[in-house]
């Protein structure tokens, strides 16, 4: 049995932390884009919340990252969290984890320039959040230690569920795009013209 260290722990549990606190985060951002609000919860809160726990995400997640790569025992180096698919050790799983790693630092850095880049490029590279997401998820299944411990499993689904709920609810409740609409009244209007 291989002798367990500090960092590796920490890796493992900043990798569980950083799962909950990103499902969190994208959570939030739908409730934000669903103006989900009441009288004892208005609307700014979910935004404030957003962000927030946004920032104390990125915090364990360097923490994950960090200790994965300095842990002597993993042997990873600097490559595997810098280069997707770079990594000697579990090519795939980890590519997919550094690929989420480099999505959200796009997100993070439009995120905080985002008076200077304005609304559309801003909410272009947000997007990715939701791209990342779910590699990250994924990396997490298929590199963590304990991803087939019931633990793991039950806090997996617990971080799933409400996303993937509340992206439902998101997408059924998008309104139609009146401008859109108006154009393909106008094309279908065109083309029955023409016969």
């Amino acid at each position: 049995m291989r002798r367990m260290s500090v960092l590796w722990y920490t890796t493992r549990g900043a990798g569980a932390v950083s799962l909950v606190l990103l499902s969190s985060v994208v959570s939030l951002g739908l409730l934000t884009r669903l103006r989900v609000s009441s009288p004892r919860w208005p609307r700014f809160l979910t935004a404030g919340l957003h962000r927030d726990v946004a920032i104390l995400s990125v915090v364990f997640l360097l923490l994950h990252i960090v200790t994965a790569v300095v842990d002597p025992f993993t042997h990873l180096g600097i490559v595997a969290a810098t280069v997707p698919f770079g990594s000697w050790y579990r090519t795939l799983w980890l590519g997919l984890g550094t690929l989420a790693f480099e999505l959200l630092v796009a997100v993070l850095v439009t995120s905080l320039i985002r008076a200077r880049i304005g609304m559309r490029p801003w909410r272009a590279v947000h997007w990715l959040s939701y791209a990342s997401w779910p590699l990250a998820v994924v990396h997490g299944i298929g590199t963590g230690t304990d991803s087939h411990a019931v633990w793991m499993i039950v806090l997996t689904v617990a971080c799933v569920v409400p996303v993937l709920a509340l992206a439902v609810w998101r997408l059924a409740s998008a309104p139609v795009d009146a401008l859109a609409h108006e154009r393909r009244a106008a094309a279908r209007g065109a083309t029955l013209g023409l016969r």
